[in-house]
């Protein structure tokens, strides 16, 4: 199967909302709702000026697809250009083996494409900046690190790190440690 019809496959931002369990729907909003993107990264976002369509992987259970989801699709209601679909890691574990963080493929994953489905690259998990606190191995760093990125207040790291992958100033973001 093509990236163009696995993506195809996926669904709307709005319809795995309405599939998602009461709970987490309500902490996906929440982290919309609460999303505070800079004046210049916004402007970042206004200037693409190419097609992008991005194949996500994740679950509605997962905190980190609760932290980085929302701040795709702010970025898609500022930006018309820039449009998602959404399908669940199950299933789809053989594909998603390119993409493979630690060892297993991780969610999110989410798969960058230019207007002809051609990768332009990938954001696996969770913002290089957490991974690089991860590897030093401080717990207390960590724990607060994770505790923060959970809380959206990362926000602005991932849409950075979205647009330089749809900028082509990163090709890869995550992918096999």
């Amino acid at each position: 199967m093509s990236i163009k019809e696995l993506y195809e496959k996926g669904i709307k931002y709005t319809e795995f909302l309405k599939k998602t369990e009461t709970k987490y729907r309500q902490e996906f909003e929440k982290h919309y709702e609460d999303l505070k993107l800079s004046q210049e990264t916004q402007e970042r976002i206004e200037k693409i000026a190419k097609k992008v369509f991005v194949l996500v992987f994740a679950e509605a259970w997962c905190p980190d697809c609760i932290a980085s989801l929302p701040v795709l699709a702010k970025m898609a209601e500022i930006n018309n250009l820039i449009d998602f679909a959404i399908l669940p890691r199950e299933g789809y574990e053989d594909f998603l083996e390119k993409y493979k963080y630690d060892g297993k493929p991780r969610i999110p994953t989410f798969i960058f494409l230019d207007e002809d489905f051609k990768e332009l690259g990938a954001f696996v998990e969770i913002p290089q900046m957490l991974k690089d606190i991860y590897a030093r191995g401080y717990q207390p760093d960590i724990i607060v690190a994770r505790r923060d990125y959970r809380q959206g207040k990362y926000s602005e790291v991932i849409a950075s790190e979205f647009i330089e992958i749809i900028e082509g100033q990163s090709k890869t973001m995550g992918g096999e440690k």
